[in-house]
């Protein structure tokens, strides 16, 4: 069960108000808060910022 609370999985939600999500996983040791990542949002066709939710 360790292996799953390093790496969990966590929802990438988008910063520009879509409503569009990635999942992925993070490691808890390397990134302890909450994540950004800049990725594509299909629905308005540019790259934003995603952060996490919990």
């Amino acid at each position: 069960m360790s292996g799953n609370d390093i790496r969990p999985i966590v929802k990438l939600r988008s910063t520009a108000g879509t409503g569009y999500t990635y999942v992925t996983r993070k490691n808890r040791r390397n990134d302890p808060d909450r994540m950004t990542m800049r990725k594509y949002d299909p629905v308005i066709r540019r790259h934003v910022d995603f952060r996490e939710e919990r």
